[in-house]
């Protein structure tokens, strides 16, 4: 992103802002209009029949991929950076995550169930979840293939280069990997893969990102070795 010098800003008369701001609303109304074409596409992408019995720890014990749709027939799945070996989330996931709870009974009044899954103990999870304040399901893909089947997770042993993330093969660092994937279950319970992105596609998943991307500041995080090197759990600010 391009980082605007708020000390340099051009200022300008009322009339001139009017102005400038009615020819940067032709391109945002234009921009609205492709993310609507760009949904509509995205709806129309053809499906994967899941044949995998994937089951799952959850804060009640084992659920299958069809228990997690909580008798809705659209589940959407955020997979959650958090490796069996860590003691803590991701704080950059963790950063999404501050954004589920208030939008999960929203989602189910439209046929929709949320979760998310990470390969970390359910015992972890549950932990983390309590420290944070958070009430969105969460369950352990720990004992399955889940992680790896959905590109998220990278298998110790593999040459780096040849993990796949993101549509395209990368030399991955870490053991996990942030994405949102889409399921559909049919009245006869089959599922289907709809949908999965990753990277920086689930930004638009980050409130806070959106909010920031309108003041004059931006994100400004160009000066950070990491752009996110600013970004703290939400209950460590102030250590």
């Amino acid at each position: 992103m391009t980082k605007t010098d708020v000390n340099k800003h051009k200022v300008v008369s009322p009339d001139e802002w009017l102005d400038a701001r009615k020819k940067l609303l032709v391109q945002e109304k234009e921009f609205t209009r492709v993310g609507d074409q760009l949904s509509a596409q995205r709806r129309e992408l053809p499906w994967v029949k899941v044949e995998t019995e994937y089951v799952f720890e959850g804060p009640n014990g084992k659920e299958t991929l069809a228990d997690l749709f909580e008798g809705r027939s659209q589940l959407v799945i955020y997979h959650f950076m958090f490796a069996p070996e860590w003691e803590e989330g991701c704080p950059s996931c963790s950063f999404w995550a501050d954004n589920f709870n208030p939008i999960v009974i929203h989602l189910n009044h439209r046929d929709v169930t949320f979760a998310a899954i990470s390969r970390a103990p359910i015992e972890k999870l549950n932990a983390f979840k309590e420290r944070m304040g958070w009430s969105f399901k969460w369950v352990s893909s720990g004992n399955n293939e889940f992680n790896y089947d959905y590109h998220v997770s990278f298998p110790a042993g593999v040459p780096k280069e040849q993990f796949e993330y993101n549509y395209s093969k990368l030399q991955i660092d870490s053991p996990d990997l942030p994405g949102v994937s889409v399921f559909y279950k049919d009245g006869k319970g089959n599922i289907f893969h709809t949908y999965s992105s990753y990277s920086r596609g689930i930004d638009i998943f980050n409130t806070a990102y959106n909010y920031l991307d309108l003041v004059p500041k931006g994100r400004d995080e160009d000066d950070f070795e990491f752009s996110m090197d600013w970004l703290r759990y939400h209950d460590r600010y102030d250590e």
